[in-house]
């Protein structure tokens, strides 16, 4: 290395090359928008930094070098974006994932709608399935599987497919062992899956109950009424008016006196209090107002 020329130099070459590579609002505005009028799909009001790095694994996963390729290749290629959409947030899920909102529901919520006639379940953003298993689990624990119906829904078609497959490698399973035993402590998992050398997969009788839908919860509406709506994770890629719009279809999804769970990580604009009350903070969970 030359004398002449600082270490630093170097450092400004790659902060240069990387502001670059980095996506502004304007060029993520202009691509959401495009992609609004293309796909009908409307990300216009997603959380922009949240966005900003979903675009960005993207670009790196499938070697597109910048915004421009992505761009490229989204309007060229219009099965593109509809295959790797999973890509644009980060699916976080497990088996039993937080125990005490299983516990609450298994204590509390549950015994509050045991004796209606039938019980329905929304899971709005299921990714791969593992909480609308769980959720299968804590039904048969309380018998009152034989009476429920779910709805699982997801904007990707490929975590759909996982979903309803319902198969995790046994790597996964054993991770999930920790929270499986918190709800059943005696509990084995071959109860409720088939095991197999490398894979697990959920036995059937636990899968009936559930129809796999595609929804974009941005823009499609929901006709049917549910006891309890799952939304984990999902709103904390929306700007507070998303939030407003989807918290909207969720009130008139519920039956009245329905149950509304959100994740420890979405926060909710204050003006949520017209439409639901907080019944449980630690747990996260919220019933329908009116």
């Amino acid at each position: 290395m030359s004398e002449n020329i600082k270490p630093s130099y170097f450092s400004k070459i790659l902060d240069d090359a990387k502001v670059k590579n980095e996506i502004s609002n304007e060029e993520l505005d202009s691509l959401t928008n495009a992609i609004k009028t293309r796909y009908g799909i409307d990300f216009t009001n997603y959380e922009k930094a949240s966005l900003k790095r979903g675009f960005t694994r993207l670009i790196q996963k499938q070697d597109l070098g910048n915004i421009m390729g992505l761009w490229s290749k989204i309007m060229k290629d219009k099965e593109f974006l509809l295959q790797y959409i999973d890509d644009l947030t980060v699916n976080l899920t497990e088996l039993f994932r937080n125990p005490e909102i299983w516990l609450k529901l298994k204590d509390d919520v549950l015994p509050k709608l045991q004796h209606n006639t039938d019980l329905s379940f929304w899971h709005a953003g299921c990714s791969s399935g593992e909480e609308v298993y769980t959720m299968a689990m804590v039904l048969q624990d309380k018998n009152l599987l034989y009476k429920s119906k779910a709805v699982a829904s997801d904007l990707s078609n490929s975590i759909l497919e996982q979903a309803k497959n319902g198969e995790y490698s046994n790597i996964l399973v054993a991770k999930y062992l920790k929270t499986f035993k918190q709800y059943f402590p005696n509990g084995k998992i071959e109860e409720w899956f088939d095991v197999g050398e490398h894979e697990s997969k959920i036995k059937d009788k636990y899968k009936k109950h559930i129809q796999f839908l595609r929804h974009n919860l941005v823009q499609d509406p929901m006709p049917k009424k549910f006891d309890v709506i799952f939304c984990r994770n999902v709103m904390i890629y929306f700007d507070d008016v998303l939030k407003m719009k989807v918290l909207k279809l969720f009130h008139s999804s519920l039956k009245q006196g329905g149950y509304f769970i959100v994740g420890y990580y979405d926060m909710l604009p204050i003006e949520y209090r017209g439409l639901f009350e907080l019944y449980d903070s630690t747990t996260r969970i919220y019933k329908k107002i009116g």
